[in-house]
């Protein structure tokens, strides 16, 4: 018998990485082999309304003559119920949508094969008992799909776009670690104002690189659907750039706590805030540089790429697939 003709079509970047490292995908069971082919293209773009996907994918089958299909999009999806959506299939036309942040972001590759090669064996079946949606739970549901959208954003990748303000940030804080006048206020500050220190500093680069790069989502429309989506894309969006920020505050108080440790006698120090100093009074030393380090050099050096910012947030990316459509509709790969 011939092999089932298979497509996979998923969204740019890391769906199509997704989807291309399936094409060895076989049933488990022994049945008729698949022959699977991989097209990278936007069919989410502009629309997350899962039904609209789902006929997209249904012209791309007939197009190229497919038995079966399956979409991956790293967009959240939902129903007219305004539920999460891991799955939407419709059996009978043998097509299926997965959404990749619903399965939650870690063991994103083996999670994703697992659930395209349970979709392809159901519907390969000649009478497909797969259920229409699969929807997440409400409230760990949502908790799960924000976790996936923050993972797909890669936070750690904000790092390399945010190297120029840490290095003026790394700049300020070796200066900063030799002021006497900063030793006398480090020293004067309890445990909970150097932690709303950092927290400032964290929040305000945060919201800096969030009216900067002009990251704040807005509703399409009034539904709440629009109002759902917008809520989503924000709080993934805060909460990528909040980590990718963190980790650059954690790189830089490591940095000036071991440029204390070398530079700084703490007799010296005690002898400028008047009173007995140890090598231990450095690591709060090094925590007020890195909250003063953080806002001077951060706001002070301009933040971050274009490229990084699209990176680490949806509605940017949502944006340059509209603009890739809107240039070239045709535009696809396929293997």
């Amino acid at each position: 018998m011939e092999p089932i003709r298979v497509g996979l079509v998923a969204d740019p970047a890391a769906p199509t990485a997704i989807a291309r490292a399936m094409a060895d995908l076989r049933p488990l069971d022994g049945s008729d082999a698949w022959d699977i082919t991989v097209v990278s293209e936007p069919f989410t773009t502009g629309s997350e309304n899962v039904e609209a996907a789902v006929r997209r994918l249904q012209d791309q089958a007939r197009q190229r003559n497919w038995d079966l299909v399956v979409g991956l999009t790293e967009l959240p999806l939902h129903d007219h119920e305004g539920r999460h959506l891991l799955v939407e299939t419709d059996p009978a036309q043998r097509t299926a949508v997965l959404s990749l942040p619903a399965l939650g972001g870690f063991r994103m590759h083996t999670r994703a094969r697992r659930a395209v090669s349970s979709l392809v064996s159901g519907m390969a079946d000649p009478d497909p008992k797969l259920e229409h949606r699969v929807a997440l739970p409400r409230l760990r549901g949502r908790w799960r799909l924000l976790l996936g959208m923050v993972l797909a954003n890669r936070p750690w990748l904000l790092v390399p776009g945010l190297k120029s303000a840490l290095v003026a940030a790394l700049a300020t804080g070796a200066i900063a670690t030799i002021n006497n006048t900063v030793w006398e206020i480090a020293a004067s500050l309890s445990w909970w104002r150097l932690a709303v220190a950092m927290i400032g500093s964290v929040a305000l680069v945060v919201a800096w690189l969030v009216i900067d790069g002009e990251l704040w989502d807005h509703p399409d429309d009034d539904s709440a659907q629009a109002r759902e989506r917008s809520r989503l894309y924000n709080a993934s969006t805060l909460v990528t750039l909040m980590t990718g920020v963190l980790i650059c505050y954690v790189a830089l108080y490591v940095v000036n706590l071991a440029w204390a440790y070398f530079v700084l006698d703490p007799d010296v120090m005690g002898n400028h805030v008047h009173g007995p100093l140890a090598y231990g009074h450095l690591f709060v030393l090094a925590w007020f540089v890195a909250s003063a380090a953080t806002v001077g050099g951060g706001l002070g050096s301009g933040l971050a790429t274009d490229e990084a910012i699209r990176a680490a947030t949806y509605s940017k990316r949502e944006q340059d697939r509209r603009a890739r459509l809107a240039h070239d509709p045709r535009e696809q790969s396929a293997e």
